[in-house]
């Protein structure tokens, strides 16, 4: 993700591996979430499994992108975008549920930084339409990434039966959509779930995933007080069927050690009111995530994980 608008710096120079000690505390840092996987695993947690939240403010590492040239360039891996026709199964576990995707950013931002500069009410202040994402070093762009998952996780449910929508795919609409419009396809749709899909773009060596669910707002168009309940359950079941599908840590520099962090600037979740979390599925800028970013095996697992998280949220809500 993007935090720092659409400008964007020339991608950083890798810095030094951490040493031994480091990635020893690394090893453990996953202990936080494995209980409730386990817990979740036999039939049991249908609460928040004893996982902590912590609240953080927007990361501080820079979330560089390429020019719209690199945008074409990405490991072979990457090719695989796991698209296919939309439509789903007639019935199953989850016929008559509804669950908004929400692909984090826009390919065609690149074209577009003017539309997506400009600001928007968020409810607590105003920021940026949209950003352009971050990318790995290589070039493969978080744009790309989250297509790639949106559309794998799309068809596992509605393998489920679920109804399933995308806030945008393809090249409609050629940019955006802004957060608030994002938001607002997942209140239209009464969704019973939305998800918005990321990769963070932070220093080397700063690894793993995290949910960021919302944090109780009310100012302005800004109510989330009815979702923070939902939206935690919904989190901690991403966050948990996450960690066991992929083996991916929980982020070592946000969250503490539990995945999970709470914030109350982010538009595409104040203005939501429906159940509804952010995933940054690994850091982009770290080499370890990058190489399984730019996985098309990976990445299926990635969409198993949430999509069991989101399976698990709505058969239990």
């Amino acid at each position: 993700m993007s935090y720092l608008g659409p400008e964007f710096d020339p991608p950083q120079p890798r810095r030094p591996r951490r040493g031994p000690l480091t990635v020893a505390l690394a090893a453990l840092v996953p202990g936080a979430l494995l209980g409730w996987v386990v817990y979740e695993a036999v039939g049991g947690g249908t609460g928040d499994g004893g996982v902590r939240t912590a609240s953080a403010a927007p990361a501080s590492g820079t979330s560089a992108a390429p020019s719209p040239s690199a945008r074409s360039a990405s490991p072979s891996a990457a090719t695989d975008d796991g698209k296919r026709p939309s439509g789903g199964s007639a019935s199953g576990p989850l016929k008559g549920k509804v669950v908004v995707i929400d692909p984090g950013h826009n390919p065609g931002n690149f074209q577009h930084t003017a539309e997506i500069n400009r600001k928007v009410d968020i409810g607590t202040n105003r920021k940026e339409c949209d950003t352009t994402g971050t990318s790995t070093n290589d070039g493969y762009t978080e744009a790309r990434f989250t297509l790639d998952v949106a559309h794998r996780l799309r068809s596992l449910l509605e393998k489920q039966g679920a109804t399933v929508k995308l806030t945008h795919d393809g090249d409609s609409p050629a940019w955006g959509p802004c957060v608030d419009q994002r938001a607002r396809i997942g209140n239209d749709a009464h969704a019973d779930a939305a998800i918005s899909l990321h990769a963070d773009g932070s220093a080397q060596g700063n690894r793993g995933f995290h949910v960021i669910l919302p944090g109780s707002v009310h100012s302005g168009a800004a109510d989330t007080r009815r979702i923070v309940g939902p939206s935690h359950d919904l989190g901690v079941r991403v966050a948990g069927n996450y960690l066991r599908e992929t083996g991916e840590p929980p982020s070592n520099y946000l969250g503490n050690g539990t995945g999970l962090v709470t914030r109350t600037d982010l538009g595409g979740l104040n203005l939501s009111t429906v159940p509804k979390v952010f995933i940054e599925c690994g850091n982009m800028r770290d080499s370890k995530d990058a190489a399984l970013l730019t996985s098309g095996a990976w990445r299926q697992k990635a969409a198993q994980g949430i999509s069991e998280g989101i399976v698990s949220f709505l058969r239990g809500s």
